[in-house]
């Protein structure tokens, strides 16, 4: 009987100790790249409402703005204006979009600005495997600006312009920057490039920890048509 007990209570012992090593543990949290600006640099830009180049009626220029905006507001050194005070700007210069790099130059000089951010979207396909091409351009405000009295923007789009006998003329200096950019999700480099940003940017403990989608509008199932364990869900 004792050594019944006794096997018993060793039987106990291994089920405890087992259920403890079989114990779940915490999700481990992934480290995304930050980017910065050089060190003891620190500079405010303004990102405008985005230019819609696509022919596609689904793009809402305000809506990819701040979805640019929240990304650029992750770069250390930045210190972002939001979309709605850049339009409030244009709404009281009577524009729809920078034309030129003197009307930049102008929009920074009201938002007290050192650049501005203006994006484009020049190709969207949301049907399965989805695809994005898109534009940004940074205008920054030359050191030298001084605003003109009774400035007129259109005029200034005018003066950017060559008359129509001439060429334009060449560059004295970059005025802005620009980066160009066309993601399908058919390709393999766009999927690398979406699972190495998904790094560090994901909830482990969420619902979506289980993979990554990237997800289209099919005629059926508009779900995951690729995806990657330990990652998280994302859907254009």
């Amino acid at each position: 009987m004792k050594k019944v007990r006794s096997i018993t209570g060793v039987c106990l012992l291994g089920a405890v100790a087992l259920s403890g090593g079989c114990a779940e543990k915490p999700p481990e949290y992934g480290r995304e790249f930050v980017q910065s600006l050089p060190p003891h640099r620190r500079e405010v830009w303004a990102v405008a409402p985005a230019i819609n180049l696509s022919g596609q009626r689904e793009v809402d220029p305000l809506l990819q703005a701040d979805l640019l905006y929240q990304q650029v507001q992750q770069v250390r050194g930045l210190t972002v204006v939001p979309v709605n005070r850049v339009a409030e700007v244009y709404a009281g210069l009577g524009i729809e979009q920078v034309q030129s790099a003197e009307q930049a130059a102008l929009v920074c000089d009201l938002l007290g600005c050192d650049a501005l951010v203006v994006p484009t979207v020049t190709a969207f396909d949301p049907y399965d495997p989805p695809k994005l091409g898109a534009s940004l351009h940074l205008f920054a405000k030359p050191g030298n600006f001084a605003r003109p009295a009774n400035v007129d923007p259109r005029e200034l789009v005018r003066r950017a312009a060559p008359p129509r006998d001439e060429s334009m003329p060449a560059a004295q200096h970059a005025e802005f920057l620009q980066a160009v950019g066309m993601f399908d999700a058919a390709n393999g480099t766009t999927r690398d490039a979406l699972f190495a940003y998904a790094a560090g940017r994901h909830d482990p403990a969420g619902p979506a920890a289980g993979s990554v989608r990237v997800a289209g509008r099919g005629e059926g199932d508009p779900g995951a048509r690729f995806g990657r364990c330990g990652e998280s869900e994302m859907a254009n």
